[in-house]
């Protein structure tokens, strides 16, 4: 316990202070490369004051040379820090909308492209996947969890978004598998911090038919097969 209010006594205001950085950054940088320098940054320090070390597989079968889907499962809340370190290709988050009306963090991921998804009304939903889908094939890679929280050990069911997304953009799907960040900290135990090693697993990529019809339960059976074999690897 007194590992995690340490913890937290030097987390928040430091993620404040990168949060605050990040967002003058987006002025002079609208494209967001110096915000991705700072969350590299942010992710590096936060993960080696919690003791966290990560081993990372199957990087070289990330494209860095076009844009694609990550999808994998959620444990903690370390997954963002570690899912920012471990991958070898720069990339936007798809959060759902009430992260972004948190004062000054909100407009930190908005101004850096970040893509806020409203999953209580339908339409709003499909109109900021379609804005999802624009980014996307303008070059931007994104990131997404497709189970929509923070699982309690094994895979909850998915949503849908993701693979609409998919279906839009037309892109790889990149199915990546975290392990070990529940052991570091949970929701319900936030008062609890154990230092330990994760294991970022990145799988083959699903490529998706540019022309052909999209079977958006095939698709998630696929991602989701992916992504249980890298936990259970």
């Amino acid at each position: 316990m007194l590992r995690a209010c340490l913890y937290l006594l030097f987390f928040v205001p430091w993620t404040l202070f990168c949060t605050f950085v990040a967002t003058l950054s987006t002025f002079p940088d609208p494209g967001g490369r110096i915000f991705h320098l700072i969350a590299l940054i942010w992710s590096r320090i936060c993960l080696l004051t919690a003791g966290v070390r990560l081993k990372v597989e199957g990087a070289e079968l990330v494209p860095t040379d076009r844009p694609c889907i990550f999808m994998g499962n959620h444990q903690s809340y370390f997954d963002i820090p570690v899912m920012i370190q471990a991958s070898p290709a720069s990339f936007n988050w798809l959060a759902k909308e009430e992260l972004f009306r948190i004062p000054v963090f909100g407009h930190s991921m908005r101004a850096a492209g970040y893509v806020p998804i409203n999953r209580g009304n339908g339409r709003d939903s499909i109109r900021s996947l379609k804005r999802a889908s624009e980014l996307v094939r303008n070059g931007k890679s994104v990131a997404i969890f497709p189970e929509g929280t923070i699982g309690n050990g094994g895979l909850l069911p998915f949503k849908r978004g993701g693979f609409v997304l998919a279906s839009l953009a037309r892109v790889p799907i990149i199915p990546f598998s975290i392990s070990g960040t529940a052991k570091i900290s949970t929701p319900k135990e936030r008062l609890y911090l154990r230092p330990g090693l994760v294991t970022v697993k990145f799988g083959q990529p699903i490529e998706i038919d540019k022309n052909g019809e999209i079977h958006p339960t095939l698709l998630t059976e696929q991602v989701r097969a992916a992504i249980a074999r890298g936990l259970e690897q």
